[in-house]
């Protein structure tokens, strides 16, 4: 990490949402309903459950803190009709299969909180440039998102939404934890064509969760909650058939044959 952006991440990181580009307005304007979005795509008993997980640790004082970044890069002025631009982009990783927790999953760059940082920003930020080795200066922190408690990894993530008109280039800087390093175009998760439902193990016992399979990635779990919540919140969702349900294995089988979507 450069000096500028080690001491933009430990340091104290304001939000600048005057910097929100005209296309990304109806997205913060209503960031607020983005949690309800998300837990809409929960069954009551699954939503029973992350809860009661969430207070259990809570109880235990083992309050794991991450922050995630969620990344749009596009033009600073959208299309004359307020639409979403053709090359806006959002950044998205595929974590190293020999990883112990998500091992293989795309994700949003980030991680665990360390002691020196400030708050969730400062943790997106700082873990955002050592995966990808992104110009934290180059980016713009909009808003927090409210936190989710995810389960299997029993850490508390705060998304942090953020804007770059130009974020510079981005690769993976460390193949043990990263193996993709992604700026991925929005309209490829608008396209109807690239979503489905995945679940894992028995459909009986488990629910199935919004994903989107791409070239070269499928983006499911947490990540394509988001994503999808993002897409119903800001108005860009297209009618999908939501009855292409598949096991995780199988979609990932789907992906490796080369069959993926990705337009």
């Amino acid at each position: 990490m450069s000096a500028g952006g080690a001491a933009r991440a430990q340091g104290t990181v304001p939000l600048v949402p005057d910097a929100c580009p005209s296309w990304l307005r109806p997205l913060m304007d209503n960031v607020d309903q983005i949690p309800d979005a998300y837990r809409r795509r929960l069954p009551p008993d699954v939503l029973a459950m992350v809860t009661a997980a969430r207070a259990a640790a809570s109880a235990q004082r083992d309050e794991r803190e991450a922050a995630v970044l969620v990344l749009f890069s596009g033009p600073q002025n959208g299309p004359a009709d307020g639409g979403l631009p053709d090359d806006a982009d959002l950044l998205l990783t595929v974590r190293a299969s020999s990883l112990r927790h998500h091992a293989g999953q795309a994700a949003f760059p980030g991680g665990a909180a360390d002691p020196t940082d400030s708050g969730p920003v400062a943790t997106a930020l700082r873990e955002a440039n050592e995966e990808t080795g992104i110009d934290v200066t180059r980016l713009h922190p909009l808003a927090t998102l409210e936190k989710t408690f995810i389960a299997p990894s029993q850490f508390h993530v705060v998304p942090v939404l953020a804007y770059s008109p130009d974020p510079g280039p981005v690769a993976v800087v460390n193949d043990a934890e990263t193996a993709i390093v992604s700026r991925v175009p929005v309209r490829a998760f608008i396209n109807p064509e690239n979503r489905l439902m995945v679940y894992r193990g028995d459909l009986g016992n488990r629910w199935a969760g919004p994903a989107f399979l791409l070239n070269q990635m499928l983006v499911w779990g947490f990540t394509g909650q988001v994503i999808s919540a993002v897409l119903d919140v800001a108005g860009w969702a297209k009618p999908w058939g939501s009855n292409d349900v598949r096991e995780l294995d199988d979609a990932m089988r789907w992906l490796v044959g080369g069959q993926g979507g990705g337009r």
